[in-house]
């Protein structure tokens, strides 16, 4: 039991000079070195480079060694409707786009410069976007071998990092809108995940949502299980099953739960009270974190890995939970014992991990929309709001603002963090921030 989970850390561990998926290794958001406290983007202080990124995409930068990865969705005429920011309510989507070039971009880490650029096709989407929502939204990933791109409803890709197309393979249409008015089409926001030679996919949308593994090297399909749930918008992942093994977790509202990675079998189950569940499921000090806040509730549960069957009839694999304190847009972050929630309004809320005690409460300046996700490193917290303002944090059982910055750009995209720079994609470039 210990040595497969063992490694599977250990590789997270190796993999932090890297950071190869959304929210890097195993979508932690736990970055290495010491980022800067203070940058200032007219000054230029602690501005390593900064990159212009044509189009419209909500992708995060992964990176391997000295090479980033970004997609983006340019238009084929015009510029990119200008996205909604803010708290509201709109559900309606943005009408007559036109054409949209869906590329793929690897720059240089050290200086910013573009290595190459790939156009993955040029067409009409198949599904309209939310007015804060984008053509690009998952991240890529990579292992260093080969770098596996999602468009959505567009298709998934395998490109060599040197731009090679290697295979691209039709999901079909991929319309994960609101289920309660299924013509507000929202675009597609799930994230491929890349594990030991597999892809996978969590497609809940309106009709026939699967999740699904992908042979890496050539795209066939491994294993594919039906899932019976509204659409939802949060990447999986993939954890220690409390055996020794490995389980594929996804996020739900009927149906959160796990899934054997070999066979796709379901293990466990659990429905929630949060309906439109966004946040990536993570792992921490021997428990499974999953939330969601929309419609009915905003539930937190801390699951024992070695769940089994339905958890709302036997509720002894949950550990904790809490039901008005999760996330609706971001996913947490995990570090240290303690749990960070914060709410799309900015109110930020710490847990102990260990029984859910809940340490403090605080709202983040004025009212504004958050949506990226934190990250942290070197004992900090970095959380970004939608204005390009970040907060950066003491990490610990009080709440300490060490200092604020200005980006200039609305933010989007939850940032990477490697060797000490923040790598962040704010509205026109991706910027690097580091001493």
């Amino acid at each position: 039991m210990r040595p497969l989970v063992c490694s599977l850390f250990a590789l997270a561990s190796l993999q932090a000079e890297n950071w190869p998926q959304y929210r890097g290794p195993a979508a932690s958001g736990l970055g290495s070195g010491t980022p800067p406290l203070r940058w200032n983007t007219t000054t230029g202080e602690n501005i390593r480079w900064k990159t212009p990124i044509a189009g419209l995409g909500y992708s995060s930068p992964v990176i391997w060694g000295d090479r980033i990865f970004l997609t983006t969705a340019v238009p084929a005429q015009g510029a990119a409707a200008p996205v909604k920011l803010g708290l509201y309510g709109d559900i309606k989507p943005v009408e007559n786009e036109g054409a949209q070039s869906f590329q793929v971009f690897c720059l240089h880490r050290r200086t910013g410069k573009i290595l190459w650029q790939q156009t993955a096709v040029q067409t009409n989407p198949k599904i309209k976007r939310h007015p804060k929502s984008s053509h690009a939204n998952p991240t890529p990933a990579t292992d260093g071998q080969r770098l596996i791109v999602s468009f959505g409803s567009e298709g998934l890709y395998a490109f060599s990092l040197d731009g090679k197309l290697l295979w691209k393979k039709d999901l079909g249409v991929l319309d994960s809108g609101y289920y309660v008015a299924p013509e507000a089409q929202w675009g597609f926001a799930s994230s491929p995940v890349l594990h030991d030679g597999k892809v996978i996919i969590q497609a809940d949308v309106q009709k026939n949502s699967f999740l699904a593994a992908f042979d890496a090297k050539t795209g066939n399909e491994l294993w594919r299980t039906p899932r019976q749930d509204v659409p939802t918008f949060g990447t999986p992942a993939v954890l220690p099953n409390g055996e020794g093994g490995l389980q594929v977790v996804v996020n739900g509202w009927k149906h959160m739960g796990g899934y054997d990675i070999s066979t796709g079998k379901e293990r466990w189950r659990l429905a929630g009270t949060g309906d439109i569940p966004v946040p990536t499921p993570l792992f921490a000090n021997g428990l499974i974190v999953l939330t969601a806040a929309h419609g009915g509730g905003r539930p937190i549960y801390a699951i024992h890995p070695d769940a089994k069957g339905d958890l709302n009839q036997n509720k002894s694999a949950i550990v904790w939970s809490q039901e008005r304190a999760g996330n609706y847009m971001q996913t947490p972050l995990l570090a240290d014992g303690i749990a960070y929630f914060c709410y799309d309004n900015g109110v930020l809320t710490a847990f102990e991990l260990g029984a859910g005690e809940r340490l403090y409460q605080q709202r983040l300046g004025t009212a504004s929309g958050f949506t990226s996700s934190p990250v942290a490193a070197a004992g900090r917290l970095y959380i970004t709001n939608e204005d390009g303002h970040t907060f950066v944090l003491q990490q610990g059982k009080e709440y300490k603002v060490l200092a604020e910055n200005e980006l200039g750009e609305p933010v989007m995209a939850s940032p990477a963090v490697v060797d000490g720079t923040l790598y962040v994609r704010g509205g026109r470039h991706l910027f690097a921030i580091g001493q």
